[in-house]
């Protein structure tokens, strides 16, 4: 729902004061004209100057004299390879909460001066002090949302309600899998009642052994790919952020999204400086700008996400104003924030999810799970309900372990009598 049109936008913008309330003076600022700002951001992410829309990047250039080189990743992990790998330079980066706690505790980012960020009076207290940054000296929130079911109503039989129906026979070949693994990961533990920041390594590979269940209905893994493949009606399921759906919506009124009964991930998409930025004052007044009310509200005009910025969702103009999708009422479903795990359960996710990418299903029909909801439940160590095929799961797992401890008695209980003979 590209709404914002550009003509009066570029108008307000280039009306603006130049001068901000800020610890830089203006000739500071002003030295800043003919230089260079790298910017790192998700694809689809920002309002670009399509149908009629504001040009975000080309309204900052054109007010500040600062030039804009923008790149755009598939998602957090990626982003995060690339930028330990080398050889790449960016002042900005907006990553997701848990790779923002992530990237700090490994000295990725640089602290923010706010003296420079103004226009952060605009972040309401909801979105400070959370667990990923709870001293508010990183990051910027840029946008929230939250991952949905998203089905189209004319390849479905019934109204979906639960992450079940990705596992769902009856639409084998026509379903969509998010492809990133922390993504994947919550939707399998959503279903097995796990909490998404477990560290418990044995949780984590039952919830592989779900994931390659899964393989059987013929997933395609996707990330910006779902625009195309929902919006022409070639799937009929797909799990993806809530704004997106919206997006697609506008091009396919069949779609329809909704919350699953397990749970869902709630995610904070935040503005951040890299460590070593070469323009750092430069970003700071870039990320200022995203801030700008105006700006604000044609980025979340565009991008359909929901926005943290209270100049936008009090506003009654806005397009998406009291959305029950972009903005539901608290407690209506469990909503979990994904925070940074220990490198060890890092490293097994990543393994984990090869092992899942590159899993060829048996050929023996019918998936060995039954999805219920009757059956009596055991409790996990953070106190929640373990559904069957958790259970089941942590059987087989204990079983193993206790064949591998009887295997290492026997091979000691051996090796003493032999030394005894």
């Amino acid at each position: 729902m590209k709404r914002i049109f550009s003509a009066f936008f570029a108008l307000v913008i280039a009306l603006m004061p130049c001068v901000f309330v800020s610890a830089a003076e203006q000739g500071e600022i002003d030295a800043l004209r003919g230089t260079t700002l790298y910017v790192y951001n998700w694809g689809e992410y920002i309002s670009d100057g399509a149908d009629d829309s504001l040009n975000v990047n080309a309204a900052f250039e054109e007010k500040y004299g600062i030039n804009v080189v923008y790149d755009v990743y598939d998602n957090n992990e990626v982003m995060y390879s690339k930028l330990k790998g080398g050889g790449v330079s960016y002042d900005v980066v907006i990553p997701s909460d848990y790779m923002i706690q992530r990237m700090i505790a490994e000295g990725m980012l640089d602290k923010l001066d706010f003296s420079n960020i103004p226009n952060y009076k605009y972040i309401p207290e909801q979105y400070k002090n959370l667990a990923h940054d709870p001293k508010n000296e990183y990051s910027v929130p840029y946008t929230v949302g939250m991952v949905g079911l998203i089905y189209n109503t004319k390849m479905v039989e019934e109204a979906p309600d639960s992450w079940t129906a990705l596992w769902d026979e009856r639409y084998t070949g026509d379903i969509l899998m998010i492809n990133n693994p922390r993504d994947a990961f919550a939707i399998a533990q959503s279903v097995l009642g796990m909490d998404y920041n477990n560290e418990s390594e044995p949780s984590w590979r039952v919830a592989a052994e779900l994931l390659k269940e899964q393989k059987k209905v013929s997933p395609a893994y996707v990330n910006d790919e779902i625009f195309i493949k929902m919006e022409s009606g070639e799937a009929a399921l797909a799990p993806y952020y809530a704004g997106d759906y919206l997006t697609m919506k506008d091009n396919n009124p069949d779609l329809e999204m909704v919350y699953p009964k397990e749970g869902v991930n709630f995610f904070v998409d935040s503005a951040c400086v890299l460590k070593g930025a070469k323009n750092k004052l430069a970003a700071e007044l870039y990320i200022n700008f995203l801030l700008e009310p105006e700006v604000a509200l044609a980025n979340a005009e565009y991008i359909c996400y929901a926005s943290p910025h209270t100049e936008v969702y009090n506003n009654p103009e806005y397009s998406f104003y009291q959305s029950d999708i972009l903005y539901p009422a608290d407690g209506e479903f469990k909503t979990q924030l994904f925070l940074n795990l220990k490198p060890e359960i890092l490293a097994l996710m990543s393994t984990l999810w090869d092992d899942v990418k590159n899993h060829i299903p048996s050929d023996s029909g019918k998936s060995a799970l039954f999805f219920g909801g009757d059956s009596q439940s055991a409790i996990t160590d953070d106190g929640e309900k373990m559904t069957p095929e958790a259970q089941k799961y942590a059987l087989y797992i204990g079983i193993f372990a206790l064949i591998c401890l009887a295997y290492i008695v026997f091979r000691y209980a051996r090796k003493k009598y032999r030394e005894n003979i």
